[in-house]
């Protein structure tokens, strides 16, 4: 009995499957018109992510200008306090410079990170656009096709039928390879942000072993600037 059941069980999903193909068969051009239309929207949504980051990257480069220029107007500073020979407000100013520098530092780091995903953003959205012009000029062709099909069902039932058949195959392996490449897009995305955001630069590496050091302390930046004034 168990196993009358089980076959039972197995006929309804097997005719539902078989249903649920059929139905999609139908419909197939409307579906792949709605999924266009779908990926039009994220791709005007990537277009407004890039413009963003776009903007934050030219934020960092107004902030690393106008701390260069912070860092040169107290270097000017350090050269009158020696000129009276006040060390220690020159130390103190040196301090600051040292702030500034680290600042710089961090701002440029930022923009380089920004610039890159926009690169990377850019060559995205390029390819996805040439992907959705071939994608809209197929559904120009699929629907004057279809529409070529209902004419000569009227005139030769079986030679329409034959076609549709050969139609239906043929955007379902389509709508295959789209999702395919599709997958794999975002698995080489996925993998350019990890190795973006996981991966550091090598001289971060070496000043975390201890191989170099930090060079922007007050005391370096006093002497730095003590040396090029005996120079």
């Amino acid at each position: 009995m168990s196993s009358i059941f089980q076959k039972l069980v197995t006929l309804v999903k097997g005719g539902a499957t078989k249903a649920g193909e059929a139905i999609v068969d139908a419909n197939a051009i409307t579906i792949f018109e709605q999924e266009i239309k779908d990926a039009d929207k994220h791709l005007v949504n990537a277009k407004r992510d890039l413009t963003t980051v776009m903007a934050k990257s030219m934020e960092a480069k107004r902030k690393i200008d106008s701390l260069g220029k912070e860092i040169s107007k107290h270097e000017a500073y350090v050269a009158k306090a020696l000129d009276k020979d006040d060390d220690g407000l020159a130390l103190e100013i040196a301090a600051k410079i040292s702030e500034f520098e680290a600042e710089r530092a961090i701002q440029i780091k930022a923009k380089e990170q920004f610039d890159n995903h926009v690169n990377r953003l850019k060559s995205i959205i390029r390819q996805t656009c040439k992907s959705m012009d071939k994608m809209k000029r197929e559904l120009v062709m699929v629907k004057t096709t279809d529409s070529v099909q209902k004419a000569t069902r009227s005139i030769n039932a079986s030679y329409a039928s034959s076609g549709s058949k050969l139609l239906g195959a043929k955007e379902s392996l389509d709508r295959i390879r789209k999702r395919q490449q599709e997958a794999d897009d975002k698995l080489i995305a996925g993998e350019q942000l990890r190795e973006e955001f996981e991966g550091g630069s090598l001289e971060d590496k070496l000043r975390q072993e201890g191989i170099i050091e930090d060079e922007g302390g007050a005391e370096d930046i006093l002497a730095r600037l003590k040396r090029e004034r005996a120079a």
